[in-house]
């Protein structure tokens, strides 16, 4: 079913706001993108950012318009994680099947891409224009400064907030009656470090693994880039006795990498130049109900549901969104009422779901992946499924690798985790991990 063409404003040039544009302007729209920053394709991009791991449900959105090979051209996947634990060697544990992988893509790259792209279908951007107030019931956009008394009236059929976690666009939602709205930081930070390639531009470590070096409470990851370097991400509470508060000198940050992360060594020097150049952010789960306002206003991505980045779903939920919102308009044409309606009580349950998965995979990450009887407990389930597909998917494969809704993936993901924990009392498990006796159990307690 077609869609009347409508004059429509994007809040945020980011990756779901410039994707959402591609996908409007496909719909026959005229889009205009609004951003308080300048346009990122003229700055250096660097100092907060995570590698995003595109998977499933991004490549499939990114599918439908034609744009997964292109995009690919820019990645480089990733089949394993790569576990470094002190005084071990490296040893792998593979994400999936043969051949599934999660794809490490630079943010900036991926932000510029897509700005591109979305310029060439003829969607018009308007950078360094900062959006203050919204008047939701008219669809009315208001930039520049208000307290100077220099600003714009824009007037708009339709207003789509993909401005992130901080969302202009939802602060404004918030002052309405009856608007849930939660937000919970979580005490740990992050800081972005860099791993340079080697002499000759290659990688120093595997460039087709996601690199952990799990430590209890903190962790260090890698991710690779297509220039041979790697972009690392220390995570570290804020406070406390081992957290960035205690790391106020090159003295005490090169204590703590030799201490923690030997097998580095040779890069510390580059990690402590970054360590005090770039900012220690924070992360921060948000949630929060209604997504739109009447038939006007809604929100995407971040905007509308910002998750701890420990499952690398962020993106991936973001794109899910505009891939829902596609299938609306084309089932339902001009019901603009009922899009939005049906995409927020459809997504919604998702979003909460992935908040909770991301959460629980960094205590997974940081603690239990150096975990003998938890690494043995994997080895169980992967051989289980292997031998019984259709009966187990453990559920990062749920979540990575298919587009089976977020919700399911942790409704069934509770019941197997119930169902392990038993397998793992039996006496002498292991010893007896692979033997037909277990496989017989987990088919007993799958049928209780």
């Amino acid at each position: 079913m077609g869609q009347s063409p409508k004059n429509i404003a994007i809040v945020g040039s980011g990756l779901v706001g410039s994707l959402l544009g591609i996908f409007l302007k496909r719909h026959g729209h005229t889009v205009t993108v609004f951003d308080r920053r300048p346009d990122i394709r003229t700055i250096e991009f660097s100092g907060r950012s995570i590698n995003l791991a595109m998977s499933n449900r991004g490549w499939r959105t990114l599918g439908k318009l034609g744009l997964e090979d292109e995009i690919k051209q820019i990645a480089i996947p990733m089949y394993q994680r790569a576990m470094h634990v002190n005084e071990k060697p490296v040893y792998f544990q593979k994400y999936g099947k043969e051949g599934e992988a999660i794809w490490s893509i630079g943010r900036g790259i991926l932000n510029r891409k897509m700005i591109d792209l979305a310029e060439s279908e003829g969607v018009r951007f308007q950078f360094n224009e900062k959006v203050w107030d919204v008047n939701l019931p008219e669809a009315k956009l208001y930039t520049g400064d208000s307290e100077k008394g220099v600003w714009e009236e824009y007037q708009f059929d339709l207003i789509f907030g993909c401005d992130g976690a901080f969302s202009r666009v939802r602060h404004k939602m918030q002052r309405r009656s009856r608007f849930d709205y939660s937000q919970d930081f979580i005490d740990v930070g992050y800081k972005e470090l860099t791993i340079p390639p080697d002499k000759n531009g290659n990688h120093l470590l595997d460039k087709n693994s996601f690199h952990i070096w799990p430590r209890g409470r903190f962790m260090l990851i890698a991710l690779p880039n297509l220039d041979g370097s790697f972009t690392c991400t220390l995570f570290l509470p804020f406070e406390g006795e081992i957290s960035f508060e205690q790391l106020s000198t090159k003295k005490e940050a090169k204590s703590f990498f030799e201490t923690y992360f030997p097998n580095v060594r040779n890069q510390i020097e580059n990690l402590i130049e970054d360590f005090f150049k770039n900012p220690t952010s924070a992360m921060v789960t948000m949630k929060c109900y209604p997504w739109t306002y009447w038939n006007k206003v809604a929100l995407v991505g971040d905007s509308a549901h910002a998750v701890v980045p420990f499952y690398g779903q962020g993106m991936n939920a973001g794109f899910e969104d505009i891939s829902v919102l596609d299938d609306l308009m084309n089932e339902l044409g001009d019901d603009w009422d009922s899009i939005f309606s049906t995409y927020q009580k459809s997504r919604k349950p998702n979003a909460d779901a992935i908040a909770e998965l991301s959460y629980r995979n960094f205590i997974e990450m940081s603690s239990k992946t150096a975990d003998p009887m938890f690494l043995l407990q994997k080895q169980i389930e992967k051989r289980f499924a292997a031998k019984y597909p259709d009966k187990w998917i453990p559920v990062y494969s749920r979540v990575t690798f298919s587009d089976r809704p977020y919700s399911e993936a942790l409704k069934i993901g509770d019941k197997q985790e119930k169902i392990m924990q038993e397998v793992m009392q039996i006496a002498d498990i292991k010893e007896k991990w692979d033997s037909k006796m277990v496989e017989e159990k987990i088919l007993k307690l799958m049928d209780r």
